[in-house]
């Protein structure tokens, strides 16, 4: 455990470490919900098979969602904030926006909140939500919306007037480690209207569940217990994570379990007396009989009820510990040593971004920067998607409806992800996009080389590619085709990262060339159809804008040759020609892979400039 003021407490060290410090982050989706992998529909209809409505009451299949929350890498134990206003039908515990359907420009997050500073190993993470007083205008935000076309802007809340005269209150979530398994929760919630508001918060602490499905191999976990010891401090026990407490500086306790209101939802028997939407039903309805009246559970939560005067804040303070690691705290490790904690991880923050970005930029260009950092570090996701399991069903649920193994990513019957990936958001797409990530990568190789090269390495790997060379695009279509900059991405993220003072990192350009050429071959085979260097492909830019799905056979039959698939193909050449020649300077071999590429380019330049001729 790294004490307060520790001179090994560099960001740059804890990079360095053997420790996982990378081990506990930000890696809940803000939206498990309405996504493919947990859609078990018959006609594949993600939005309205697991809606926001439901969201409450399910128990997900293959991940969590929270509000300003963290989990561990394998997200087995959550932590995240619930809110209630007074005011709202519903226990504010996920982040609220407008299913694809719903918005004028499809799905939309209508939300406030921001990722204000991390750092690679989220040593120290801010994070803010703006909770309005009134009730969260659920409903106008819908109809808002369904009343505007495409050619409107989109209806926000701030459109509602919810916010106007700064009724809202911020709630300000930071996360300061003082381990890889150590880690100091600090929520302040400041009224930032000019009335007296309550506001109850409650801390909850839970297991994913990995029990309900049937299943037993890894990532399978059977039911732990959450259970609270004498002074009141949450002990959390999980079959793969080990024994966690949760210290606090008070709270009523609440335990219930993370499993489905069947009952509810479905009008069926429940597995568990108690349900995932207990503590809903017991702040918001009074329901005495929804929560365990024993300690003990796999979903528990500390219920503050604060009153806030005009401009007042108020702190609460928690510590997430392995009991391994608790050894020695004293004051349940809330006392005189927190606040030194999170003072030396922000001044160690501010010392890693300095030295990160010293491009000289004034003080508020510096600001938005490191804000973007932020953003960029924190779309990094656990995304958990077995799609033979997916496709086949659960042996403990019913079976799949009848077609299903011959739907959507039923070639991608390899694909096996339990991962952190970088999400293009972690609302609105919060699952990974093969070349969003590649710019991610590109965007993060100066603040966090060794993650962007591990991403770009990471698709490319045996569970993702396909047997032939083809990268998976997204979740709603793996089979679709996104434009090849794979290898583009690689090659900027080893010129900037050894600009950067990280070196050449030749081995990760070595590795990220040799699954390129895998990718670069299915192109040539799979998209020149007639072997003439003119390709086609599918979503190459602009998604489907167009007048047709070029991801789709076309109207009346035919095919496409495209230019933009054309030139993406001629820029994959050049690229791989450019590594190729970098690589030769330490192994001559490379130099007749260059000349390869470079035939390559200029067969695709000939055929594309002699279109039409003859």
């Amino acid at each position: 455990m790294t004490a307060a003021g520790d001179p090994r407490g560099s960001e740059k060290e804890r990079l360095a470490e053997d420790r996982d410090w990378r081990l506990w982050g930000p890696y809940l989706a803000e939206r498990q919900w309405g996504t493919v992998r947990e859609d078990y529909s018959p006609g594949g209809k993600a939005w309205t098979y697991l809606p926001h409505d439901h969201a409450r009451s399910r128990a997900y299949r293959w991940g969590e969602d929270g509000l300003l929350g963290i989990t561990d890498r394998d997200c087995r134990l959550c932590f995240a904030l619930a809110l209630w206003n007074e005011n709202d039908a519903i226990l504010k515990e996920r982040l609220f926006g407008l299913t694809g359907p719903q918005g004028n420009h499809g799905e939309d997050v209508k939300e406030l909140y921001y990722y204000l500073d991390a750092t690679p190993t989220f040593s120290y993470l801010a994070m803010l939500y703006k909770y309005p007083h009134a009730a969260f205008p659920y409903q106008a935000l819908i109809e808002g919306n369904q009343h505007r076309d495409r050619f409107e802007p989109e209806f926000e809340l701030e459109d509602t007037g919810v916010l106007a005269g700064g009724r809202y209150t911020d709630v300000l979530a930071e996360y300061a480690k003082a381990g890889p398994d150590d880690v100091l929760v600090r929520i302040t919630c400041t009224n930032r209207g000019d009335a007296a508001v309550p506001l109850h918060v409650l801390p909850t602490l839970w297991l994913r569940n990995t029990w309900a499905w049937g299943q037993i191999g890894d990532g399978y976990w059977p039911a732990g217990l959450i259970t609270t010891r004498g002074d009141g401090i949450l002990m959390a026990d999980h079959p793969g994570l080990g024994r966690y407490r949760l210290a606090h500086d008070g709270g009523r306790p609440l335990f219930t379990n993370n499993e489905t209101n069947a009952e509810h939802l479905f009008g069926a028997e429940n597995r568990s007396r108690f349900v995932k939407d207990g503590f809903h039903r017991r702040v918001i309805a009074g329901d005495e009989g929804a929560t365990n009246p024993e300690p003990c559970g796999t979903k528990a939560a500390l219920w503050h009820e604060l009153a806030l005067a005009p401009g007042e804040a108020k702190v609460l303070r928690l510590r997430l510990t392995a009991e391994d690691a608790a050894t020695g705290l004293r004051d349940h490790g809330l006392g005189a040593d927190f606040d030194a904690v999170f003072a030396d991880r922000r001044s160690e923050a501010d010392d890693y971004h300095r030295q990160a970005r010293s491009a000289p930029l004034s003080e508020g260009e510096r600001n938005v920067v490191r804000q973007s950092d932020a953003g960029l570090l924190c779309s990094s996701q656990f995304y958990s998607y077995n799609v033979a399991q997916w496709l086949d069903g659960d042996p403990a649920q019913p079976p799949p409806p009848p077609g299903r193994e011959r739907g959507r990513n039923q070639r991608w019957r390899h694909l096996e992800a339990h991962d952190l990936i970088l999400m293009p958001d972690k609302w609105e797409y919060p699952w990974f996009a093969a070349w969003d990530l590649a710019f991610h990568c590109v965007a993060l190789a100066r603040i966090d080389p060794s993650l962007a090269k591990q991403q770009l390495l990471l698709l490319c790997r045996e569970w993702y590619m396909q047997p032939n060379g083809q990268i998976p695009a997204y979740e709603y279509a793996f089979g679709d085709v996104n434009p090849p900059v794979h290898a583009w991405a690689a090659w900027r993220v080893y010129q900037l990262s050894a600009a950067a003072g990280h070196g050449k990192d030749r081995r990760f350009l070595e590795a990220a060339f040799h699954k390129c050429i895998i990718n670069f071959t299915w192109w040539v085979n799979r998209k020149d159809i007639d072997g003439n260097n003119l390709f086609a492909g599918g979503f190459l830019g602009l998604d489907n804008i167009g007048v047709f799905d070029r991801s789709k056979p076309l109207p009346g039959g035919g095919r496409l040759e495209q230019a933009d698939a054309t030139a993406w193909m001629a820029f994959y050449a050049s690229t791989m020609l450019a590594i190729a020649l970098e690589l030769s300077r330490e192994n001559p071999a490379y130099a007749d892979i260059a000349s390869k590429f470079f035939e390559h380019f200029v067969a695709i330049a000939r055929a594309m400039n002699g279109v039409g001729e003859g």
